[in-house]
Order: C-alpha cells, then structure tokens, then sequence
C-alpha cells in the first residue's frame, strides 16, 4: 500500500475550508524539542547512499544472475522460470515469463535518480518483454505489479521526455503495453456478478479450452477490490473506458455486498452469486487494499462515492477490529466476537492508510506495537499472536512496515520515525544480505534464508526508504504530484481532472452517520498537535515496552504467572484452556484500579484464574498414525494432534487404513498436481503458505481418504511440543469429512523417510486408547477335517477361494493350500470344539494380526 501526501477537495458538502497539504506544514521545525535524537543532514545523506548500495546488489544481482526470467533466487544466484522449478503453488501465479522484477523495478529508478539505468531498462522492456504467453497468472498480482508497473514507468517516461533532456526517444510504448495486458486481463471480469476470475491465461484469457483455467468459484476480497488505479489510470490515459467501468462494476458489487448492520467485508466471495465464502472480517491479507483503493480512487479521481465508502467501512474498522494497538478479526455478522488471536504482517500497512485519512492517534499506537515486534523478532514474523508470539515465522522481506514508518515520518517529523527507518535498513543487510542479493527469512527464530527475493523488494522496499531519508528539495520532481499504488507505482494526480466520472457510479442515499473533522478534509497540524510538539511521543510511551523487550523491572499489583509457552503455532490461550485454566480480563473482572501500565501480552490478567473441569471437547485426545504395511507390521507408533474439523477418529471403532502419498505441491497450496494418485489414498502435505482447512478442502476434493499434515519447522517433536488441534480458516468446515491429524517434523521425518524406502506404506489412523499394542502378524483362525473326498467335489461353477488343507497322514499333519470356494470362517473338529491355529506362520516367521480383527485385544 502506497499514500499520497495530499487530499484533495472534490466540492465536499458542508466544509467551509479545505486543506490541501496533510500533515507536513510547520512539523519539520519540531524535531528538536522532542525527546528522540534529532538526525544531522549529514547522517541522513550516509543512510540514504547506504540504501542506493543496497538497492544495486539488489538489482544487480537481478540484472546479473536472473534477467530475463520474473525473479531472483538469491541462495542459487539464478533466475526462477515458471516450470523449471518445484511448483510453490498460489505464489507462482506472480510469475508470468514477462520479466516481472525489471518492469516492477521501473520506476523505482527515477525515484533513486538512476536516469541511465532508467532509460536501459525502459529499452530492454520494449525489446524482451512478450506479455502473450501461455501461462495462468493471478490478475491481482499482474495488474499491481506488471500493469502498474508499466504505468508508472511511461508516467515517469512521459515526465522526463517533457523535461527535454531525456527520453526524446520514447513514444508512449509503455502505454500501449500497458494497454495490451489490460485487455489480456479484461476476460476475467465476464461474470455473471462482475467480480473477476482470480486467475486468467495470457493467450487464453479464461473460458477458451485452452485456457487451463475459469473453474474458480471464489476470489478473495483485495483481489477484486484492487484494480481501480491501475484500470481508471489505463482508461484515462488511453481514451478506453472498459477498463475502468469493469473495476467499478467490482467495487460496487463488493459494496452492495457488505453487511448492511457492520458495514464490514469478508475476506472471500464467490465471483458468480456475489456469496460470502469466508465471513472473517480484518484489515490484513484477503482485504487489505480493497480498503485502501477506497480512498486512493478518491485522491487520484476526485469522485466522492469512493471516500463516502471509505468513510463508512473505516468507522466499522474503528468501531469492531481496532482495538489500540491490535487489529484483530472478527466475523462481519457478529462483529462483538474475534474470530481468531493472531495477525498477519499485511496489515502493517494500515498506520499508513490512517495518516492519509489524518487519524494520528491510532496509526502511531499501530505502529509502535509492530516496532516492538520487529525489536523481538529482527523482523515481523508473517504471523504473530496478541501476545506477540511467533505464528508463522517466515518474512519475505515485505515492505509494508517501512512504508507506514514513512508515512508516520512525512507526517509528524519525529526523528524517531528515521531511527525506525534506520534499525530496517541495518536489519536488511544483518539478516538478510547475502552474496547474490537478499533473501527472504524462511523462519524470524531461527534466521534461516529461503531462495526467494519476491519483486517487491525492489518494487517498494527501496522507494520508501530512500524517500524516508531525502528533502523534497533533493528529489528530481515533486513527488507530491503523484500517489502510491498499493505495489508504490506512481500514477499522476492531474488524472481527477481529465475525465469524469465513470457514469451510474454513485452510492445510495447518505446515511445519518456523524462525521469527524477529518471526514471531507486533511487535517491541520495545529488541531493534531495543540502546542504539543510531543504529541506523537506521549501516545508511543504507553506501548514502548509492550512484549517486554527492554523493560526494567517494576512490582505490579497484577500478579503475572510464567508458563512454558513454547512457539509450536498454538493458541496461548486455547493452551491454558485445555489445562482448565481460564482467564479473565480486568475490564470483566470488576477491576476498580487506575489505568497501569501495560504487561507483556495483550491481555491485562488479574489473578482470578481457577481450575475447572474441561470437558472432554476441550482436551486434546492425542492421536496415533500406526505403520502396519511390513518390515513395520505395527511396532513403529507416531503421536499425532487431532483438528477440531473433519472425521472425529474417537468416533471409529477401528481408525481408517491407507496407503500414504505425498502430495504435490507438497504444502497442497495449489492445484493438486497428482490427484489421480492421491486418490483412494492417505495424502501428506506439509504444513505452511495456506491454512489447514484450504490444504483439506482441496486434498478431499482429489479423492484423499485422509490427511497427514507434517509440521515444516525442522526439529519440532511431541516430547517436546504440546499437542495442538489444528484449527480452520473461519469459513465454513462444514463439508470436509475426512479425517486429518499432524504431526511434528520428527515424527514426519519418520513417515516420509519410510515411504522413500518403501513403495508402499500402510498406516492406520486412529485414537490413542485404540493403539494395536501387540505387533501384527499373528491371527486366529478355526479349522475341521473334511471328510475323505470332500474337497475334491466342490459343486462345478462355483467360486473357488484359498482355503486350508488339513490331511492327516501317518499321525502327522500336513499344511497346504490350495484354491476352493468359500467355506466360512468356522473349522471344527470332530467333538466341534474349536480351537486356533496360525495361517501361513512357521517357527521362524514374526507373528501377525489383522488390523480389522474386532476381537483384537487392544
């Protein structure tokens, strides 16, 4: 997400004075009386050529050891190509053989002032780039990155060729570029709702045979809320307006579908009735930009219906999912309840979407409390609980931090925003530097790198954090003439006044609701900070110790209790739940104490925990995934968690049996590539990149008989590690009815390293209390002498099956087996006394058991 650091007034009804600048008029002068170390112009200049060196290892590295291809992988010093590397699922859907990370790049080199570099990218663009390629892409990812990118390069092009000094070459071609992907994309709009398909073929587009895509049902809510700019910019600067009404069109459908009682949205709908798929309800990944394009759509077009429906979803926003500093999830039906107790790193853009809207206060609240995170975890962790424990671990080197922390800067001019900006840039190149670029942190704990270095590194990171650090006077055009696109392509302002609006794009009549000051209009530095030039300080020091890092010690009236919490990706607080512990925050427990400091985590605890009776729904029932195929034969036994969804195991008399496949993709994240062979099978996916419930919803869908989820975290085990019931994605669950369990790395090594010895591996699933304790091989079975003749005179055409041939001979008995019809599971002797014998067992072979025996001692 990207701001413009002005608003602009379009005749808003009933505002006397509207303010163009926001925020910076008259801060600047503030620096020195706040308490954070002013930043000398000559330390500000070092950190700024620090970052230009950063970005060219980056993007040298790109040009030198990846060009043509989309992306870097840094650990390699190669390119990725779609399709000569293992298939990570919905990730690659960026990727689309049309040189993603050098049209990202663009403009971010005119910002940096690399004119020359500039100019030679432009013409290896025009050269190399083919944008009709026979490759399925996310039309969120392509329209943000490659549609926006090339927009924002021929705006740039376009600038420095009305200079007169450069680009007198250049003759819109970025723009009919940027053109031709547009109409590439503009099948995936043809709905019946006006929502557009989430993927489309470059050739193909989406319904042609040829396509490989347009089954899709569901789209996520960003995704089709996040191509006003880019379509509305393409249709101003081409005279096309098809691309703009169709982005519209989506808007208003996102709109009409919103809860009428919140005014919130869900996170995924289906493209073709308009029905909510997931009802979760956040401000982070799934909805993130739809909020932002909002308000963007009113800056760069200057039409009113956009900011009236930012006005409204940003009062829902404040009123349900802000709780200072969280922002947590909730359900867009019943907004009182949170729906889960983590969030995602997406969201950091948010403090910066609230400093182009002029509300300070819960920006810098926001803020703060991700700064801590970082100083915790070197990075933000791509999840992480209330309590500010790591939830996902991975970091892909995201910018939505820097870009908030920028914001915050250009808005307030504390000096305290450019150490924040400062301590990123010495994180980077600490953690995540290495010889061929930078590398994405597979795991914040550990600081393991992964081969990735995704383009909007380059696209973004760099952009807002050389701005951090420069005067407008030491950039080479007045950035405040354009605005951000949520991937940083700048797109100019003077669009609002080329066109009008796009017709019939109006709203319903206006609600009662109450207005603020800042409503309609930017806000003024004096109605901010009244005489307070501190004012950002005093709202950060409430939450400057917030997880603890740092903090002296001082006595508490509120008696903390230390828990071996570890990091396994299990909810705190379903933990002391299921150890019949429950919590209660002050505000419910009649706390009548002033308003103390905050304590490490989110909630402020008195001690009012009491042990209770759980009930058997609230215990973690451990499972077992048994190997009973031979060498195995059941003596190698693994512990598993259960999930809360799916076939309840406690409820099989006798588990379920399979054999094990692995899927591919391996963390099922994608289209299921092998789903012939998963088929009738036990399926393992590996945990990580989408949630529990998507990877089960598309493995059932494959035809697997169950799931083994193995967790990705190299060293995690059930002795160590407390179980954990995985959990879904707060849509519905309803519908998967295969039975799921996890396992830990270790324990998964075991399964996976068996399989790849094995051609076949037979496991049985089942609660703990079931377990096959006696090793299979051994079985029961009742046998009768047949009279002289009888075997030999089997009724002709009927079926004949394995039997047992006792003879006796010379009073010995002789084993044999031969083909016969079925004669029962009951052999007698002649006093019809029944008594056991063993089948296909001698002195030498280990005994055996039928796993489906129901007279099998447990």
């Amino acid at each position: 997400m990207g701001a413009k650091l002005f608003c602009w007034p379009q005749g808003s009804p009933g505002i006397a004075m509207m303010l163009r600048a926001l925020l910076l008029t008259g801060l600047l002068s503030w620096a020195n009386g706040q308490e954070g170390q002013a930043m000398l112009p000559e330390e500000k200049s070092q950190i700024r050529d620090q970052i230009v060196e950063m970005f060219d290892h980056a993007y040298g590295s790109y040009m030198k050891y990846a060009y043509p291809a989309d992306e870097l992988m840094p650990l390699s010093c190669r390119g990725r190509v779609r399709g000569l590397e293992p298939n990570r699922g919905d990730i690659d859907d960026s990727l689309g053989k049309f040189s993603l990370t050098l049209i990202d790049t663009l403009d971010t080199l005119v910002v940096l002032n690399k004119l020359d570099e500039f100019e030679d990218a432009v013409r290896k663009t025009l050269r190399d780039v083919r944008l009709d390629n026979d490759v399925v892409v996310s039309v969120f990812e392509t329209n943000i990155r490659v549609l926006g990118g090339l927009l924002g390069a021929h705006t740039m092009a376009d600038m420095l060729r009305q200079r007169g000094d450069r680009m007198q070459w250049y003759g819109d071609e970025l723009l009919h570029m940027a053109k031709e992907l547009g109409h590439r994309l503009l099948p995936a709009f043809n709905t019946t709702s006006g929502l557009p398909y989430p993927r489309v073929n470059l050739r193909y587009g989406v319904l042609n045979p040829l396509s490989r895509t347009g089954t899709e049902s569901d789209t996520c809510t960003a995704c089709a809320g996040t191509m006003i700019l880019e379509f509305a910019a393409l249709s101003r600067l081409s005279g096309e307006a098809v691309f703009e009404e169709n982005a519209r069109k989506a808007l208003d459908v996102l709109w009409e579908k919103r809860q009428r009682g919140s005014d919130l949205v869900g996170t995924v709908i289906n493209i073709h009735n308009g029905d909510w798929v997931r009802r979760d309800s956040g401000v982070g990944a799934g909805i993130d930009s739809y909020y932002e394009y909002l308000m963007k759509a009113y800056v760069l077009l200057g039409d009113n219906v956009y900011l009236e429906r930012f006005n409204t979803h940003y009062r829902a926003i404040m009123k349900y999912i802000s709780q200072p500093p969280l922002l947590l999830n909730v359900h867009m039906h019943n907004p009182t309840v949170s729906v889960r107790s983590w969030m995602d790193s997406l969201l950091a853009f948010f403090p910066g979407l609230q400093v182009l809207r002029g509300d300070l206060k819960p920006a810098i609240e926001t803020h703060e409390m991700l700064y801590q995170v970082t100083k915790q975890h070197k990075f933000l962790p791509e999840a992480f609980t209330t309590e500010f424990r790591v939830h996902w671990g991975q970091h892909p080197l995201r910018p939505e931090f820097a870009e908030s922390t920028y914001y915050l800067y250009k808005a307030t001019g504390d000096p305290y925003y450019l150490r924040v900006g400062q301590s990123i840039v010495e994180k980077l190149n600490a953690h995540a530097r290495v010889p061929c670029g930078f590398a994405a942190v597979q795991d914040v704990r550990t600081g393991a790198h992964e081969d990735r270095m995704d383009s909007f590194f380059l696209a973004e990171m760099f952009k807002y954090l050389y701005l951090l650090f420069s005067e407008k006077n030491q950039l080479h055009f007045d950035i405040d003439d354009y605005i951000f696109t949520t991937e940083a392509h700048l797109l100019p302002v003077s669009l609002s006044t080329s066109q009008p609006p796009c017709r019939g794009n109006n709203t319903e009549a206006p609600t009662a609701a109450e207005e603020d000051l800042f409503t309609y209009s930017c806000p003024s530095t004096q109605t901010l900070f009244p005489n307070n030039p501190s004012f950002a300080k005093t709202i950060r020091d409430s939450y400057k110790y917030l997880t603890g890092v740092g903090r002296a010690f001082h006595a508490s009236p509120v008696r903390g209790i230390e828990l071996p919490l570890h990091d396994h990706g299990m909810e705190p607080v379903e933990f002391l739940r299921s150890m019949g512990v429950s919590l209660t925050p002050l505000s419910e427990a009649g706390s009548t104490g002033t308003r103390g400091e905050v304590h490490k985590g989110v909630y402020r605890v008195k001690l009012v925990a009491e042990v209770t009776q759980t009930t058997e729904e609230e215990e973690v029932e451990p499972l077992l995934v048994q190997l009973i195929s031979p060498p195995f034969l059941g003596r190698t036994v693994l512990t598993a968690g259960p999930a809360k969804f799916g076939m309840d195991l406690t409820k099989q008399e006798h588990g379920v049996k399979g054999s094990i496949v692995k899927t591919s993709p391996y963390t099922a994240c994608g289209p299921i590539e092998n789903a012939e062979e998963l088929s009738g099978h036990i399926a393992l996916a590996l945990r990580g990149d989408c949630m529990f419930a998507a990877k089960a919803h598309r493995l059932q869908e494959a035809g697997a008989i169950g799931v083994i989820f193995i967790d990705h975290r190299e060293g995690s085990n059930s002795a160590e590690t407390p179980l954990f019931q995985m959990v879904g994605d707060g849509g519905s669950t309803a519908d998967i009815t295969i039975p799921l369990v996890f396992l830990f790395s270790q324990e998964g090594a075991l399964l996976t390293s068996a399989l790849e010895d094995h051609s076949n591996v037979d496991v049985l699933m089942l609660p703990k209390e079931r377990r096959l304790d006696k090793p299979l091989g051994k079985m029961n079975i009742k046998f009768r002498l047949a009279e002289e003749g009888e075997l030999e005179d089997g009724e002709e055409g009927e079926a004949r099956g394995p039997t047992l041939q006792f003879v006796l001979e010379k009073g010995e008995v002789v084993l044999e087996e031969e083909e016969y019809k079925q004669q029962g599971d009951s052999c007698l002797t002649p006093g019809d006394d029944h008594i056991p014998c063993s089948y296909g067992q001698t002195a030498a072979s280990p005994p055996s058991h039928s796993p489906n025996d129901p007279n099998t001692d447990p």
